[in-house]
């Protein structure tokens, strides 16, 4: 490592973790950051976070799409921000190799780094899964299912083909945890204000489908109040397929293991998520179920100079022994805080602190004015855990302005219909032009 009389820390990944982990460590290394003793890097593909909790409702039009994400540099103004991915950590030597979104790879000296890389979708070997379905745990897919989801409409709209309209008003979800759950609600709810618009549809013609392995929907606010979600879910319509699994979807031709054959145009992956593959390209060492191993104190077991919190990594839960934390924003907002600080303390030879919180509870949106909660023991339904949903879920979005930004588009709500119109063809924007392109070729 080359000479230098500063300390470097890399930041991988800008999640949760990553974002308020920087935010925290731009305040307590106010000094260090000024006079240039200690510099920051934060690296993510994305040079935004998302604030996963409010992607059902942008699915849905509830928020815009800009105001449920972060801009980095904005938000962090005294950390460098790097746009690519790491492939490589190589801890022993404090080398990462960063391979930015054009150019070559280059290898990034650090004293202490931050494996904040998060999760990916954990998919399983289902024939057509790859090709057929789609996740949700980026703005992209939210809105990407928003605009398919609408865009059927308009097709079963405009066809006479029965087949193809029974294909199109086919919706189906995988996985009965929160995004699976929320996502599934709120835009069948969506879909229940849009099809007021188009006069070939009933109601009765959308078939929303759950498709879960276990015997009950969101584990997270116990087994009464997920019996409650699981009836309200059947009154409005909604197949709950229990303890079923699904068996494959090639060409969107969905079959289940209780013998159940359609054909959906629509599937939606939620069944649970895995860590990151980075933590694969690294000399860290793992724990049994392929997270980095972890201590207490957010630090890295076994080594020095490392940290790590959020979904890659292993963290004790102190409060419950011999298990961990959960993998969600509760847990990930308050890591980055004591990691921030942890980091502060290991820079300036203090000691550290254990990361220590009592699970408080969960709350879920059902769609608008309808939720389910279980905080603190205290057991909500319809309005009242809606509203909790998003009073709780606006204070934790990341700064002010974002903040009022996430109630304007509310406060809009209350007077205006949400606006449902399918803008898929942003998915493809060179298409017209190409057609253009080729009518004005002679043949």
């Amino acid at each position: 490592m080359a000479d230098r009389n500063w300390k470097h820390v890399v930041i991988v990944g800008g999640g949760y973790v990553g974002l308020y982990s920087a935010l925290r460590l731009q305040r307590t290394l106010r000094r260090e950051l000024r006079d240039g003793s200690v510099r920051i890097t934060l690296i993510d593909p994305q040079s935004y976070m998302t604030y996963q909790p409010f992607l059902p409702e942008a699915a849905a039009g509830n928020i815009s799409p800009r105001h449920v994400v972060a801009p980095l540099r904005r938000v962090l103004p005294k950390v460098r921000i790097l746009n690519g991915k790491v492939s490589k950590v190589h801890h022993e030597a404090r080398t990462l190799t960063f391979e930015p979104a054009a150019g070559q790879s280059r290898e990034i000296e650090y004293d202490v780094v931050v494996m904040a890389a998060g999760s990916i979708s954990r998919t399983l070997p289902i024939p057509g899964l790859e090709d057929a379905a789609i996740g949700f745990k980026t703005v992209g897919e939210a809105i990407a299912l928003r605009n398919r989801v609408l865009a059927l409409l308009d097709r079963a709209e405009s066809s006479e083909d029965e087949d193809v309209r029974r294909r199109a008003l086919t919706f189906v979800v995988v996985g009965g945890g929160f995004a699976g759950i929320e996502a599934l609600a709120e835009l069948e709810d969506m879909t229940e204000d849009a099809v007021t618009y188009y006069p070939g549809i009933d109601k009765k013609d959308l078939r929303w489908v759950l498709i879960e392995a276990s015997n009950r929907i969101l584990p997270e606010v116990g087994p009464e109040m997920g019996e409650w979600t699981a009836e309200q879910l059947r009154e409005r319509g909604i197949e709950l397929k229990m303890e079923t699994f699904l068996q494959s979807c090639e060409g969107g031709l969905v079959k289940t293991s209780d013998g159940d054959e359609f054909e959906s145009a629509t599937i939606v992956w939620t069944a649970g998520v895995k860590a990151s593959p980075i933590v694969n390209s690294t000399d860290l060492p793992l724990d049994e179920r392929g997270r980095i191993k972890t201590t207490t104190r957010l630090t890295v077991a076994g080594v020095k100079g490392a940290f790590a919190a959020g979904d890659i990594a292993g963290v004790p839960d102190v409060t419950n022994p011999g298990q961990y934390c959960a993998p969600n924003a509760q847990h990930a907002v308050r890591q980055a805080k004591v990691l921030g600080d942890n980091i502060t303390a290991y820079l300036r030879g203090e000691q550290l602190q254990d990361y220590r919180h009592k699970y408080a509870g969960s709350v879920a949106g059902l769609g608008l004015y309808r939720g389910v909660a279980n905080v603190y023991g205290v057991k909500l339904r319809g309005f009242p855990a809606w509203f909790m949903h998003r009073t709780y879920h606006l204070s934790r979005v990341p700064t002010v302005n974002r903040k009022v930004r996430v109630v304007m588009d509310w406060t809009l709500s209350l007077f205006f219909k949400r606006e449902t119109i399918s803008l898929g063809e942003i998915e493809h924007p060179r298409d017209e032009f190409r057609a253009a392109a080729k009518s004005g070729v002679k043949r």
